[in-house]
């Protein structure tokens, strides 16, 4: 199985207001930047976007290091957290709904598919490539904005 890296973000003007994502894609020392964004979205939507959007660039079941800032998507997948509320029918531990289940239901099905490692790092910080995302993000939300 191929080993893929990718790094993710996602950032929002305002929350709710104009969102972008952006991912990077690496395998073999290639690197593959996506972004896309939307008018109005949440941060939480814009990140949970970019790891799927990524996810669904792969052309086959991989083994996938996936890098995000974001303590919202990371714990969720890793701590099974989304699979539980999806069990639920979409109801959280403290008998609210999880929120974003479309998302959800769409990520959940893309990590069923290959074998995902999850890695949180601090964003705005140290790693170029969560950097990179950012920044991708931000442009998008700013293209929406004007």
């Amino acid at each position: 199985m191929k080993t893929v890296t990718i790094y993710t973000d996602g950032a929002c003007s305002g929350n709710p207001g104009p969102g972008g994502w952006g991912a990077i894609l690496e395998y073999r020392g290639v690197e593959k930047e996506l972004s896309g964004g939307e008018k109005s979205t949440t941060n939480n939507r814009m990140e949970l976007t970019a790891v799927i959007k990524a996810l669904q660039a792969l052309k086959e079941p991989c083994t996938v290091e996936l890098y995000s800032d974001s303590k919202y998507v990371i714990d969720a997948l890793e701590k099974g957290w989304a699979a539980s509320w999806r069990k639920k029918g979409w109801i959280k531990s403290d008998k609210k709904p999880a929120l974003n289940p479309d998302l959800w239901e769409t990520l959940l099905t893309l990590v069923e598919t290959h074998d995902v490692h999850y890695h949180w790092v601090k964003g705005h910080a140290s790693n170029p490539k969560n950097n990179r995302c950012d920044e991708l993000a931000v442009s998008e939300w700013k293209k929406l904005k004007g």
